[in-house]
């Protein structure tokens, strides 16, 4: 691996992997010859001494080197020797097995409608499971591995395409023709909790006021005592004797 600090070393490094093997990294070039930039600094991301590469260093070669052997188009980019380029074939003695990764949380679509390209034009395979798993992790930190039986993709109609020595390509795999990892377990639902009821607030902020029923039910009446049922009756006899006098 050529150190990143030589331009011209940088440049070749960048022809390699763009010209001739792309599928070392894990890259499709499409028919021109063009691969995403992001996707091409995603792959040389995982190379020693690479980590710190970035856009600007491509294009300080471009505007550095008085031939650089790249060209950009927009947000892409390839090798100007596209004669170099791997070819789209169709394999004749395509491996028995082919890899693929994907996001966990895709399984329970794919289980039910196939292997999907999910954006992209076709569904990318790998001979070796490294090397998908290696694609995989571009996309997800714990990819889910899927192995696919060539064979009996092919009974039901699948056409492959053999892009480098390591690569496949497909337009999809029927559901039947691959095997997954068990799905992921789906979190718990938490149990809702039914809302406080809410109080009955007062119409009237800053009043009180108290519940007289239930103060005068709460009111028993004194009993009197002898003294006083004595006092009581003694002033009612004399303002009686007062009324017949008058």
């Amino acid at each position: 691996m050529p150190p990143v600090n030589d331009l011209k070393k940088k440049a070749k490094f960048l022809n390699y992997v763009l010209a001739l093997r792309p599928d070392e990294f894990g890259l499709v070039p499409d028919r021109e010859g063009y691969v995403k930039i992001k996707d091409l600094l995603k792959a040389v991301h995982e190379e020693d001494g690479w980590r710190s590469f970035r856009q600007a260093n491509i294009n300080e070669i471009m505007v550095s080197l008085p031939e650089p052997p790249l060209e950009i188009s927009e947000n892409s980019i390839r090798a100007k020797n596209t004669r170099q380029i791997p070819k789209r074939v169709s394999p004749e003695n395509p491996p028995k097995l082919l890899f693929t990764c994907v996001r966990p949380k895709a399984l329970y679509a794919i289980l039910e409608k196939g292997i999907l390209p999910m954006g992209r034009k076709h569904v990318v395979l790998a001979s070796e499971k490294k090397m998908a798993t290696r694609i995989g992790k571009r996309i997800h930190a714990s990819p889910a591995l899927l192995t696919v039986n060539v064979q009996n993709a092919i009974q039901q109609g699948t056409l492959f395409l053999q892009a480098g020595e390591n690569l496949f390509l497909a337009r999809s795999i029927p559901v039947g023709c691959f095997t997954a990892p068990p799905l992921p377990k789906e979190p718990r639902a938490a149990k809702s909790k039914e809302p406080p009821k809410p109080r009955e607030r007062n119409r009237f902020p800053g009043s009180f006021f108290p519940d007289l029923a239930e103060q005068e039910e709460s009111v028993e009446p004194k009993k009197m005592t002898r003294k006083q049922r004595r006092e009581k009756d003694i002033g009612w006899k004399k303002s009686r004797k007062q009324m017949r006098r008058r």
